[in-house]
C-alpha cells in the first residue's frame, strides 16, 4: 500500500485523488481548534467579524495539544472527538474550510457539506497524541488565549500520519 504526500496548500487541487480508506503524510500549515473556539469562531462569522484565519483551503485539526515540553513545539496531539464539531462544520466548510482532522464519525449534514463545496475529513489514531507531537514543527496561540490549550492555534506540520476517513463524494470509512 503506498503512501500519498500531500501538502495543505495543495489539497483543494488534490481533492478527486483522495479516497476513503487512503493513508496519507500531511505537511503544512494547519489550526487547532476544538468546541468553545469553534463555538466563538461562528459567533465572529454571525456578527460579520474578522476571524482569526481565512477559512479558504484551511485545514483544522480538532485537538487542543499539552504544553511543550524537552524543546518540542507541543506536548501531546491528539485528536478529539469529531461529532462534538458537526454542529459548525457545515457552516465552516461552505465558508471554505477544506479538510478537518480528527477522530470518529461525522453526521449526514457534515458529510451533504464536504459533497457539495468540496473538503475532506482526516482521521488520527487516537491514544497517539505523542507520536502526532513529533510531526508538528511550529505552534503559535493565534485566537482565544482564555481557552488555554483549546485556544486556536496555528501549527507548521511535516509529515503526519492521517487516514482519508470520509474522502469528498461522501465514501466513507465507517460504511465498510
Amino acid at each position: 500500500m503506498s503512501v500519498l504526500r500531500i501538502h495543505t496548500s495543495e489539497l483543494r487541487e488534490k481533492l478527486a485523488e483522495l479516497h476513503a480508506g487512503d493513508s496519507i503524510l500531511l505537511s503544512g500549515t494547519i489550526y487547532t481548534a476544538r468546541d468553545a473556539a469553534h463555538k466563538l469562531i461562528t459567533a465572529l462569522m454571525d456578527d460579520k467579524e474578522e476571524l482569526p484565519f481565512d477559512l479558504k483551503d484551511a485545514v483544522i485539526y480538532y485537538a487542543g495539544p499539552t504544553p511543550a515540553k524537552n524543546g518540542m513545539a507541543v506536548g501531546s496531539c491528539g485528536p478529539t472527538t469529531s461529532s462534538r464539531m458537526d454542529v459548525f462544520a457545515p457552516k465552516l466548510i461552505e465558508k471554505g474550510l477544506v479538510s478537518m482532522i480528527g477522530k470518529g464519525q461525522r453526521n449526514e449534514a457534515v458529510v451533504s457539506a464536504m459533497k457539495d463545496h468540496g473538503a475532506v475529513y482526516f482521521c488520527a489514531i487516537g491514544g497517539a497524541g505523542a507520536l502526532a507531537a513529533k510531526s508538528i514543527k511550529s505552534c503559535e496561540v493565534i485566537a482565544f488565549p482564555e481557552l488555554g490549550c483549546e485556544s486556536v492555534k496555528k501549527m507548521y506540520i511535516e509529515d503526519l500520519a492521517l487516514i482519508v476517513g470520509i474522502d469528498c463524494e461522501g465514501n466513507s470509512i465507517f460504511k465498510r
